[in-house]
This record gives structure tokens, sequence and C-alpha cells, in this order.
């Protein structure tokens, strides 16, 4: 069993992101929140919760102390934190969580992260270039192609383009993309999913998957060319199929995962089926990362009305992939 801990980083720290961090760390020894440790202290004041802030070293082995410790990897925030404020002198704090929690664990100090939501606009409003934590992760770990998945119970829903304007979509479906990413979903799932023989569905870009051609040509140049390519190879795909239908319960049973060309095409249906305690996850990573499904939550920061489902789920799932690992 490894016995190394997963690092979860506390994400924007005028969001919920740290009251979720304080309220699934405390009494863990598996696992480390990457934050500054006052901010954490505050939060659990706000929360009615007494805590006791115990610094991680890398290779530190020694037991937390009751069910009040908290582990902390810290960093220190650049500015004063207010809840639902967002402040972009600490956007560089929130990068800086980033980075430290994966140079631990591609160090092999640690054994997964799990991130808590980030703002993206205060990043860029800070005059950082940020899409989100997929894109940014990836850079950091040299990886130039990752691919965005997320899962509810059963249903794992991958992204073909993550977080482009709509109109920009079609032109990022290229034949060496396509096939890039389904041989990392592929990989990932059998590796640290456990599934010998994944069944991917993988559907088509325009309405009705182009309609024979008659409502885009995607699906008959490159989707079902790439699909005839990896079939023959081996890997189990069908598609290019109906998004309107791929969907439909009776369908579905007989995929492990589902491969939608953009965002709002399959993401709606799966945090329908499971918002609150579906989880991110970034395959094709040197290291595991999984997320919460959820934003910033603004509103709710401060007021101990957060739900942290998807918190633990995340944890959870990082914590069942390393065991296939």
């Amino acid at each position: 069993m490894d016995k190394r801990p997963i690092l979860i980083t506390a994400g924007e720290p005028a969001g919920i992101g740290p009251e979720l961090a304080v309220v699934e760390a405390a009494g863990r020894e598996d696992l480390v929140v990457v934050a500054d440790p006052e901010l954490l202290a505050d939060t659990a004041l706000r929360l009615g919760r007494s805590i006791q802030i115990d610094e991680w070293k890398p290779g530190a082995n020694r037991r937390v102390k009751d069910h009040r410790t908290v582990r902390c990897l810290p960093v220190r925030l650049g500015d004063t934190s207010v809840p639902g404020r967002l402040n972009p002198n600490n956007a560089e704090y929130v990068l800086d969580t980033l980075k430290l929690a994966a140079t631990t664990v591609m160090r092999g100090d640690a054994a997964a992260v799990v991130t808590a939501p980030v703002h993206k606009g205060v990043i860029n409003d800070a005059g950082h270039a940020f899409s989100g934590h997929t894109e940014f992760l990836a850079a950091l770990a040299g990886v130039e192609r990752v691919v965005m998945m997320l899962v509810a119970d059963t249903l794992r829903v991958a992204l073909a383009t993550t977080h482009l304007p709509l109109r920009e979509v079609p032109d990022a479906i290229s034949h060496s993309g396509l096939r890039r990413i389904l041989t990392i979903m592929q990989r990932d799932l059998v590796d640290r999913f456990d599934l010998e023989a994944p069944r991917i569905a993988v559907l088509g870009l325009n309405p009705h998957a182009g309609e024979g051609g008659h409502l885009g040509r995607e699906e008959i140049e490159i989707i079902a060319p790439v699909i005839a390519e990896l079939q023959a190879e081996g890997m189990r795909l069908e598609g290019p199929l109906p998004a309107d239908t791929a969907f439909v319960p009776r369908h579905l049973k007989r995929f492990d995962a589902v491969l939608a060309m953009f965002h709002d095409q399959g993401l709606p249906v799966l945090k329908y089926a499971g918002f609150g305690h579906a989880v991110n996850v970034t395959l094709g990573l040197p290291f595991i990362r999984t997320s919460v499904d959820h934003g910033t939550a603004l509103d709710l920061a401060g007021t101990g009305k957060a739900d942290s489902g998807s918190m633990r789920a995340a944890i959870e799932l990082a914590r069942g992939m390393v065991s296939t690992v």
C-alpha cells in the first residue's frame, strides 16, 4: 500500500477551497494541504472549528496528533484574503501552490494531487495567462497533450477540446490530435482505472454526427478515419455517435467512457447526473490529478454552507487510482 500522502491545493483563497480543504483534511494522515497556514487557521475559526496546523515536510511520516490536526505544506499569501472578495495580489500565490504540489508529486514525495477550484478571471487580471488547471499542469509537467475527463460514479466523459470559444472548436479537432487523445484515454483507463479492455464511445462534432455529410464533414474526414485506424490496432471504439442519443441509458451502459468533442457537449449531461459528487481527472500527466467539479462559489465563502462532497469524491478517486498503479 502506498503510504505517501495526497496533496490538496486549497485554490482561490477568497473562495470555498480553503474551507473544503480544512473540513476534509482534519485528522487525516494521508492528506496534506498546500496553502498558507494562517489562511487555514482563519478559515477554521470562521467555521467554528479548532484545528492544529502541522507543517509537513517531504519524507516525514510522523503521525497526526488528533482529529483536529491539519497537515500543511506552506505557501504564503501575497496579500490579505477576505472570503468572497477576489484579490489579484493573491493570484501568484494560487499558481505557486500548484507549482509546489506538482513538483512535489513529480519528485515522488506525494502520491497524487487534488485541486480545489481557482478563479481564472482574477489570475488573468493579475497578468498571468491562465486557461485552467488542466493546461497549466500539462505545461509544468512538460506534457504536450493531456485529456480532461469528468467522472460521476460509473459515468466517465472526456473532452477532445476543453476551454475554447465554440467557433474555434472545429479547427482544433485534427486527425493526429484526436488519435493522441484516444490513445491517452485508452492507456489511462487501463493503467489507472484498472479496465482491461475499455469500451469508448466517440461522439460526432455536428448534430446527428453530421447526417452523412449534410450537416458537416468532420465526422467523415477526421473522426471516422481515426476510429477505424485505432479499431484496427485493437481498441474498442464505437462512433462517431450522435451526441443527442449517445447518453440514453440503454446505449450508455455499453461503454466505459465517452469522448465528447467539446466542453458543453459532454459536461452538462455528466454534471446533471452527478453534480456535487463528480470529479475532474486529468489524463496523460506523469502523476495523478483529480479535482472538484465546481467553481470557487464566492457567494458561499465564509458562510460554512459549502458542500464538500465533490472534494471528498476527488480524494477517494485519487486514492483508488493510486492503488491501481
